[in-house]
């Protein structure tokens, strides 16, 4: 067998690579044990004796993709649509109407195997648990094509940069928030009283010294109204200086995964990144330098206004794997993103929120997407609204039929590219 890499010039942090690394040895084991066929059958086939599986690393954006292709027999999907009946996931009918997305996302629930034998990479049914937990840690996109008789194809992207550090989270207006804990000096309580107020700005009395004081809700735009005589603060320090931020509540530490935000998103100098809690809501993660500088100054952050309104997209598909991975992408470049499973339960949301834009799937039971973005083209509330679809019908048959109906753009989910998506997402929402 050959295997053959490309794309070393590429870098990660240390500690993606590490999470990734198991993850892309299993998918190339199951390439070899599921894939490659016997030098005997591929002979048979016009096939060269040797099966090749390659790995190849790439950029997109910020993120970085890692692609296992192979020229084998592709998934077996009779074999998979035995085996999941066999283990009750589904019945033998609804089996019958899956989608090869479907059939991958339940194989990355593990115990599945379409193995005959049990050997040292296959037959345990546990493979791709690997897969499922590695990509789980890192919010990874998977991805996966398959062509009978002509191989498979299996990506994982994952974020460039992914800093894990130990944090406080603090509370201001409702809204948590992360300041790494080494930028720390401590935890205090102060009284109303404390605060020295000037022209030039407020300060506290710190270890004998005099620091500058902010509120945290100043620093991001928040109203500023306090209630309590005494409330926490949190000294961090940036270099040589220091300065105290008021918050609301100090809520503990916790080891928290810094993301980047997207330079468009148009958050405040004060926010470093974002990260996610324990229940999986989102929270940023402040910069102490730019704390510092803040509350040194005595003003308020220069991005005062009140925030736009962030977009939201409505995204269509019957494809629960599809519509986690739109979601992942478009929630990461900061839009909020509402699901439906069909164009119909689309059209009844439709009704009663306000959307900046419709990603439609084409292929699903009952109205499709073509009739979907027909309706809306005929409807004077949603005609407004810009339909993208995203499909893997490729033809140019219906291409055209996309364009007549009213849609503003064509995905083809395998030519599927991240950053042409958002680039395409950000010229129609205005």
């Amino acid at each position: 067998m050959d295997f053959i890499t490309a794309g070393g010039e590429h870098r990660l942090d240390a500690h993606v690579l590490a999470a990734v690394r198991d993850a892309l040895l299993q998918v190339a084991r199951n390439a070899v044990a599921h894939g490659i066929e016997a030098p005997s059958e591929r002979a048979a086939l016009g096939k060269p004796a040797l099966g090749k599986v390659s790995l190849q690393v790439i950029r997109r954006g910020s993120r970085v993709v890692f692609i296992c292709d192979d020229d084998g027999r592709g998934f077996d999907v009779l074999a998979l649509r035995k085996a999941v009946v066999a283990r009750g996931l589904v019945t033998n009918a609804a089996a019958e109407a899956l989608s090869s997305e479907d059939f991958f996302r339940l194989l990355l629930r593990g115990g599945i195997s379409t193995s005959g034998t049990v050997t040292e990479v296959a037959g345990r049914g546990i493979g791709l648990d690997v897969v499922r937990e590695a990509t789980s840690n890192l919010k990874a996109e998977v991805a996966m094509r398959t062509v009978s008789g002509a191989g498979s194809s299996v990506e994982i992207s994952v974020p460039v940069s992914m800093l894990s550090l130990n944090a406080v989270i603090v509370e201001s207006g409702g809204l948590s928030a992360s300041l790494p804990l080494d930028t720390v000096r401590q935890t205090i309580w102060i009284d109303d009283a404390d605060v020295i107020r000037s022209p030039d700005g407020d300060s506290i009395l710190f270890d004998g010294k005099t620091i500058p004081f902010f509120l945290l809700a100043r620093a991001l735009a928040q109203p500023t109204q306090r209630v309590q005589a005494r409330f926490p603060a949190v000294v961090v320090r940036s270099g040589p200086e220091c300065a105290a931020i008021g918050v609301d509540r100090l809520r503990g530490t916790s080891t928290i995964l810094l993301r980047p935000i997207p330079a468009f998103a148009g958050v405040d100098p004060v926010v470093a990144g974002a990260a996610l809690d324990a229940e999986g809501n989102p929270q940023l993660v402040l910069d102490p330098a730019a704390l510092v500088l803040a509350a040194s100054s005595g003003k308020a952050s220069p991005t005062q206004a009140a925030p736009s309104r962030v977009p939201v997209v409505l995204v269509i598909d019957d494809s629960l794997t599809t519509r986690m991975l739109e979601q992942s992408i478009l929630e990461t470049a900061g839009y909020e993103v509402h699901l439906a499973t069909s164009a119909e339960e689309a059209l009844e949301k439709a009704q009663v929120e306000d959307y900046d834009l419709f990603v439609v799937d084409v292929e699903m039971p009952g109205m499709d997407g073509f009739e979907f973005v027909s309706r809306t083209r005929a409807m004077p509330a949603l005609s407004d609204v810009p339909c993208i679809l995203v499909t893997s019908r490729n033809s140019p048959e219906d291409k055209k039929r996309g364009q007549e109906a009213g849609a503003r753009a064509y995905v083809v989910k395998g030519e599927f590219d991240q950053a042409h998506l958002l680039q395409t997402i950000r010229q129609l929402i205005r």
